[in-house]
């Protein structure tokens, strides 16, 4: 029998952020600093059961992935925090033993409430195995001003179990906005460090050098895009008081429960048993075997949809565009499907609808997540989502979703 694998004071930074916040891109340009010499583990909690960045992983980016040094994995299916210890466990050991990084960086979904992570990562039992830094959490200024985030609990938790916030996409607030965004952010967390997150370089004034004022411009921009992002990258180094505190907590009630708390510790200092491995895998294939395939449920105040389709159902892209940004109170839309303008990633949420093409799949998938509170401010909705909205008011101002219709809606987009 092999020694077991002991994990030892391993980095470890918790990005959280509500849903549609901008966790991903932070994420991204923490990766961007990581040293050549160095391998980082990402762990991803997506909310839904289908995994859509699970499915782009297995693509060529991982490939280029695995010559940076970056391990990730997704867990899929529901919040890693919300029940049981045990698929948080499995997750981390599984990277920890599989890929020794040196540096692990966590995003739990945005649906979740940071606080029941934080007691997790505070049980004594992970002491040694994670050195917890920073929790570092991502807040939409677009967001902020439409009262259904601002009013929201789960929006307003992020904010009280951050350490450093980081604000963006606050380009359209004024002085006073900001000045009272701060306030509100002070009466939630009086201790959080706050960094107003640079809002980077514009095509025109890279490729525009020629004018004096424009060159001007490009390196003060220049200077404070590398100023945002050497002060966010020293944040993976400082330790986190809201993960500290907790621990001193949950370190007074340890002979409470010490027994409990050494059978948890001897999990996690050892690979995963096969036994659960072969669980995943008999559950992906039967999952494979049965497509087409569609779930729906409701989480807190929240629907969730998703969808996996047969490689050869191509569907008409323009079509399905106009179709998914006319559901009902949409919060977030992701996806990787066969069109006809070819395999596609779609990322929506109401301040940015992105697509690109990627490389060809096993299979499309697509997930939707829907608020039930229908209350809709509209002066910070996208234009064009705003627009979508309004021809399809009947539709929009149902919290009700017939999923056999969508079915059926979605089914006569297939060319």
């Amino acid at each position: 029998m092999k020694n077991p694998i002991i994990f030892q004071n391993i980095p470890c930074t918790l990005v959280t952020g509500f849903l549609g916040a901008g966790k991903t891109t932070v994420i991204n340009q923490l990766l961007a600093t990581k040293p050549d010499d160095e391998r980082w583990a990402l762990l991803i909690n997506e909310f839904g059961r289908i995994g859509i960045d699970g499915a782009l992983l297995a693509s060529s980016q991982d490939n280029e992935l695995e010559q940076k040094n970056i391990a990730i994995r997704e867990v899929s299916g529901g919040c890693i925090c919300c029940t049981s210890q045990l698929p948080l466990q499995i997750a981390i050991s599984r990277l920890l033993s599989e890929h020794h990084p040196q540096r692990l960086l966590i995003e739990p979904t945005g649906l979740a409430h940071p606080r029941e992570l934080i007691l997790q990562l505070s049980a004594p039992h992970w002491q040694t195995a994670l050195q917890m830094n920073a929790v570092i959490t991502v807040l939409s200024g677009e967001q902020w001003q439409q009262i259904k985030y601002r009013d929201h609990d789960g929006f307003q938790a992020h904010v009280r179990d951050a350490d450093v916030l980081i604000i963006n996409r606050y380009t359209q607030l004024n002085t006073s906005e900001k000045q009272t965004l701060v306030e509100w952010i002070t009466k939630l967390n009086s201790q959080v460090k706050i960094i107003w997150a640079a809002s980077g370089l514009t095509a025109s004034e890279v490729t525009d050098s020629s004018d004096v004022h424009s060159s001007d411009k490009f390196v003060a921009n220049k200077l404070v895009a590398d100023a945002y992002s050497t002060t966010l990258n020293d944040q993976l180094n400082q330790p986190s008081s809201i993960i500290s505190n907790q621990r001193k907590v949950s370190i007074a009630h340890l002979q409470k429960s010490m027994i409990g708390v050494q059978s948890q510790a001897s999990s996690l200092a050892t690979v995963p048993s096969l036994s659960a491995s072969i669980d995943e895998t008999e559950a992906q294939a039967s999952a494979d075997s049965d497509l087409p395939y569609r779930y729906h449920e409701e989480q807190q105040d929240f629907q969730l949809a998703g969808w996996r389709l047969p490689t050869h159902y191509i569907l008409n892209a323009d079509d399905l565009q106009n179709w998914l940004l006319a559901l009902p109170n949409w919060q977030r839309i992701k996806g990787v499907v066969h069109t006809s303008d070819g395999w596609m990633q779609i990322n929506f949420n109401p301040g940015s609808l992105t697509t690109r093409t990627i490389d060809p799949q096993t299979d499309s998938r697509l997930e939707i997540i829907l608020q039930l509170d229908n209350t809709v401010d509209t002066n910070a909705v996208d234009k064009a989502t705003e627009k979508l909205e309004t021809e399809n008011g009947a539709k929009a101002s149902s919290a009700l979703i017939d999923w056999e219709e969508c079915d059926r809606e979605l089914m006569a987009l297939v060319i």
